[in-house]
């Protein structure tokens, strides 16, 4: 069965829960950060005036740079936090954040909030800064795994420090005060992870102990399939696995950047994103990629392995009011998902 989503020239923000508002005035004094990571960018310009200078971007929101971790392809990020290292050696103590984070449009979140991203965190702003328009389905139980293909865009006619992700990716609906995300992402410009104006890929997870976890990032480039999958190593059958491998992988040369085994912190993946475009600092139409859109071609499977034939995808299209205001639109099918801009 297919359903057209039908084409809008309209913008927005990602979503905030009405319990982060509380906290505002109580953590707008923890956010002055002192010290940069050094594979870490700045908040690039026109970021919301709330968010300190030395915050960094990520597919969650901003963060303060000693809160986003690297972690290897052979590392284990175990359940309360430590890492397990390739030699087997595991961490004394879990890295704890002990800074606030922001959600994209600035609303300050306290480091003991795990979450900021995600299509539960919605609020309609004019200016985009966060998710602006996405795919998604849900299961009652869990989903298992979820593959998907697409082809890196040429990147933008013109460049204002744009950052731009796009990604597939799984949450827990039922989840809200310890939201967390998975997600394999193609990124272009400057994040947490690093980056500049190029395309390159790394896989995600937040947000442990108010921390954000990702692979090392790898530069791929326009016309290369990226493969994204997010897979159970748990036996069949379950409706909940704790074990996760997250992996973001270059076809066209062979590249790959993966979490191997990403914790699932109590949450059940019963929340799929088929594809998910977030951006920040969009100033003008020729900042996104100089094509008209990014076809996600999906696969998603329950808990025993089996594939779904019909997700039920459902598009959330970009709203009215976003400055700039470009060619906006959801296409979508059974097994295709194609963002339009």
């Amino acid at each position: 069965m297919t359903r057209r989503i039908v084409r809008f020239n309209v913008g927005s923000g990602l979503a905030i829960l009405a319990v982060l508002s509380m906290f505002a005035a109580s953590l707008s004094a923890q956010g002055d950060a002192s010290a940069l990571a050094t594979n870490s960018s700045v908040a690039r310009p026109n970021r919301p005036p709330q968010v300190p200078e030395s915050y960094v971007i990520t597919p969650f929101g901003y963060f303060h740079p000693s809160c986003v971790f690297e972690i290897g392809d052979e590392e284990r990020l175990l359940a309360d936090g430590r890492v397990e290292h390739a030699d087997g050696v595991v961490d004394a103590n879990a890295r704890v954040c002990g800074y606030p984070h922001y959600t994209p449009v600035g609303t300050p979140v306290p480091a003991d909030v795990r979450s900021v991203g995600g299509a539960n965190l919605a609020n309609r702003t004019p200016t985009i800064f966060g998710w602006l328009e996405y795919v998604s389905a849900t299961t009652s139980t869990s989903y298992g795994e979820i593959a998907a293909t697409w082809t890196v865009p040429p990147p933008p006619a013109s460049d204002d420090a744009q950052l731009l992700f796009f990604f597939p990716g799984m949450e827990d609906i039922n989840s809200e005060e310890n939201l967390s995300i998975v997600q394999p992402v193609l990124q272009f410009g400057h994040s947490g992870a690093g980056g500049g104006p190029y395309w390159a890929i790394a896989s995600w997870n937040c947000c442990m102990t108010g921390t954000t976890w990702n692979s090392h990032l790898v530069k791929v480039n326009p016309g290369d399939t990226i493969l994204g999958t997010i897979t159970s190593r748990c036996k069949k059958g379950l409706n909940y696995c704790a074990d996760w491998k997250v992996l973001t992988k270059d076809e066209t040369t062979g590249k790959k950047t993966l979490l191997s085994k990403s914790p699932a912190e109590g949450q059940v993946w019963n929340w799929g994103f088929s594809a998910v475009a977030e951006v920040y600092n969009v100033q003008q139409c020729s900042d996104w990629p100089a094509n008209d859109g990014l076809v996600f071609t999906v696969q998603v499977y329950d808990e025993n392995r089996k594939l779904i034939a019909d997700p039920g995808w459902i598009g959330s299209p970009a709203p009215g009011g976003t400055d700039p205001s470009c060619n906006y639109g959801l296409n979508v099918t059974d097994t295709q998902s194609t963002l339009e801009y």
